[in-house]
């Protein structure tokens, strides 16, 4: 008997689960139908900031697989259609075609549309990805506010920066606020960020936040910290003027949030299934639904455990949506594969500032019960001597007594981000800093000085030379 599998969510998770258990089961065994309240299908969203930008020269530069393409595979894909409604007892999904309709998600957030539809399953995939947040203020909605998750809001962005807007403000400093930033830059506006937080990039501990601000300012962006907004001003055509924050009013055209994400979960609520404490699903390493059975979730909707804290987390990245995909896919194929977690390994830039982290803050440390030392140290990301040397600030955290590494961050110019993975492999291999230290890493003047700068930072922290933390 043929099985049917429904997949909710069209980008990374959903389609990337689909395409595996299709290679792995054919039509005779397995049919497979997805839901996509948009009109695109597995891009990277990463790359929407440089699309805005510039740098990406197109909207389908970001496209991995159009709609086509999927349908070619034998996957029946529903673009425009949103899924209300997962009734578990009896194995259905309830959906309504969204032509015409303005609302976002996939997850059964209202709207208008054409008539209601019941789809039964017997293995539901729930890839419905997460949502900006957008705060209940006024004129936060209005004409010329943008979020930027989707290749929809992409498109509604620049249509906006072909008007005549000179001065942006971008809420929030995170990573989508200085990726954001950069872009506003990169199209000749005026920027401010404002941000509640000391410093920007509140994924960094404060001191190297502050490395990110100077450099921002130094690139002619204006930094505005402790400063949480209170509404976005209106000119008489209903579009933006200023933000006003708890700070002051900031002169606006247009006005990007950049305040993060939250996992779009209301279906899963509303069904019953189990949620952590930042609201994304529960799983097991299999990426099963805790407590469900013939029920997956991956991608931007579900909480991940970190190797590191042993903590589950909310987590919003394509690199795990994909594997999350490719794991789903595997098991419903009829093999066998599994999770294990994240390190919280993330990379961004802003001009031509490289910024990376992995592992634990010194605050996540702490809140994990755990006492520790850390080393910050500069250094270059070649030889000195070699022509292009450019400068780093590197901090790592180990476990007092055990030495076992905790956190990395990096932040400097070009060739600093992706030494970050060093400290991914350590972290996910338990490593410590003396066996750091030990590595055999790649030596040559073009590429790095004789000691990585990773490693003379594990070198501080082994000589005793570090600072303790709490």
């Amino acid at each position: 008997m043929t099985e049917h599998l429904v997949v909710i969510g069209g980008d990374a998770a959903g389609m990337s689960a689909a395409s595996q258990a299709r290679r792995r089961r054919g039509p005779d065994e397995l049919r497979i139908t997805a839901f996509e309240q948009g009109d695109f299908t597995s891009y990277s969203a990463c790359g929407i900031p440089y699309w805005v930008g510039g740098q990406v020269p197109d909207r389908d530069s970001l496209i991995a697989r159009t709609p086509a393409e999927h349908r070619e595979r034998g996957i029946d894909l529903r673009l425009r259609t949103r899924v209300t409604e997962i009734d578990l007892d009896r194995r259905r999904v309830r959906s309504r075609r969204t032509d015409g309709d303005s609302g976002g998600g996939t997850s059964g957030d209202g709207g208008s549309g054409g008539p209601e539809e019941w789809t039964g399953f017997d293995q539901l995939v729930i890839a419905t990805g997460a949502e900006p947040l957008r705060p209940p203020l006024p004129g936060f909605d209005a004409p010329g506010v943008h979020g930027v998750q989707t290749l929809e809001d992409g498109a509604a962005l620049l249509a906006t920066l072909r008007r005549d807007v000179r001065r942006a403000v971008v809420v929030g400093g995170g990573y989508i606020g200085v990726e954001m930033a950069e872009a506003m830059i990169q199209r000749g506006l005026q920027v401010t960020v404002v941000h509640r937080s000391a410093e920007p990039m509140a994924t960094l501990d404060p001191d190297m936040g502050r490395l990110v601000r100077v450099a921002m300012e130094g690139m002619g962006i204006e930094v505005v910290p402790g400063a949480e907004a209170k509404e976005v001003l209106l000119n008489a055509d209903g579009r933006p003027r200023a933000v006003l924050t708890t700070v002051g009013e900031h002169p606006a055209d247009v006005v990007v949030l950049g305040l993060g994400v939250r996992p779009r979960t209301a279906l899963a609520r509303a069904a019953g299934l189990a949620l952590g404490d930042s609201g994304g699903l529960r799983t097991d390493s299999s990426m099963r639904v805790e407590g469900a059975e013939g029920i997956w979730a991956g991608g931007d909707c579900v909480e991940v455990l970190n190797l590191v804290s042993g903590r589950h987390q909310h987590i919003a990245l394509g690199t795990h949506a994909n594997k999350h995909g490719l794991v789903i896919g595997t098991n419903i194929g009829g093999g066998r594969a599994t999770f294990p977690g994240v390190v919280g390994t993330a990379v961004s830039k802003v001009c031509e500032l490289e910024i990376a982290r992995t592992g634990l803050r010194e605050r996540e440390a702490t809140a994990a019960g755990l006492s520790f030392d850390r080393a910050v140290i500069e250094a270059t990301s070649r030889a000195g001597y070699y022509p292009g040397a450019a400068p780093m600030t590197v901090k790592m955290i180990a476990e007092r007594g055990s030495g076992r590494m905790l956190g990395l961050q990096i932040v400097g110019r070009e060739g600093a981000a992706k030494r970050v993975d060093i400290g991914a492999v350590a972290l996910t291999a338990g490593m410590t800093v003396d066996q750091v230290v030990s590595l055999d890493l790649g030596y040559a003047p073009p590429f790095s000085p004789v000691w990585d700068p990773v490693q003379v930072a594990a070198r501080k922290l082994v000589s005793g030379r570090a600072v303790s933390g709490t």
